[in-house]
């Protein structure tokens, strides 16, 4: 197996199973690869033609344009929309001999709604990331303590770590597999369940002197579970973009 992926997908389960606030690993792994995705576009990539041709192509989708401005690096993303917008002028123009006035700008644009050169780029490695934690489940005894050491997993990644596992692997073993995760997040589901429910009853004036537990962040955590908690760049970058 490549250490491209095993090396990272240890890391982050090993950081999520030491640190309970890490969350979710896939999360940690999404963010990640799209922390280096725009660090490569606004950076080294920008000017590469192979990568220039691409993203006149595809273009980005509105988080990643957001996430782009943000990094202070407003030549280099206005060099990536100055190509972008001089190529696309000409796709978006009507004036087709032989089709319906309209039609050719609407194509264009309908392709360019459902394409982002970063998520395409995220995407293709972070599919291979939850197949590699799926095979070093199966294959690295070293592995499975760290899974079972998990705080969570969020529920869109539970559904695709489960989705690969049943096709990679045997009946019995997948069986056993979905045991472990199913009851990570199971046991997660409950106690978030439990803290939701606390924190609504602490707006109750017959709660007052009722100490918070575990229920202050309840929502936040929630939401995390409920739909990932992506776009949020690891620690150590926000800090350095941040000084």
């Amino acid at each position: 197996m490549d250490n491209i992926y095993t090396i990272p997908v240890n890391e982050a389960f090993e950081a999520s199973a030491a640190d309970k606030s890490c969350g979710c690993p896939f999360c940690a792994l999404y963010n990640k690869l799209e922390d280096d995705q725009l660090d490569l576009i606004l950076g080294a990539s920008m000017m590469e033609p192979d990568v220039r041709i691409q993203t006149n192509k595809e273009g980005f989708c509105r988080p990643h344009y957001d996430m782009m401005f943000t990094r202070k690096n407003r030549l280099g993303m206005a060099l990536t929309l100055e190509s972008h917008l001089s190529e696309l002028r000409g796709e978006i123009k009507d004036g087709a001999l032989f089709s319906k006035p309209g039609e050719k700008p609407m194509k264009r644009i309908l392709a360019l709604e459902g394409s982002c050169y970063v998520c395409r780029r995220i995407e293709f490695n972070f599919q291979h990331m939850i197949e590699t934690a799926v095979i070093l489940w199966d294959t690295d005894e070293d592995f499975r303590p760290k899974l079972k050491a998990q705080p969570y997993f969020c529920l869109p990644h539970y559904r695709r770590f489960l989705e690969y596992a049943s096709r990679r692997l045997g009946k019995k073993p997948y069986a056993e597999f979905e045991k472990e995760v199913s009851s990570i997040v199971n046991s997660y589901a409950e106690k978030l369940n439990d803290d939701i429910s606390w924190f609504c009853k602490k707006f109750d004036y017959r709660y007052d002197d009722e100490p918070w537990y575990d229920s202050k962040d309840a929502v936040e955590r929630s939401m995390k579970f409920l739909r990932s908690d992506l776009h949020n760049p690891p620690q150590k970058k926000k800090s350095a973009h941040n000084n």
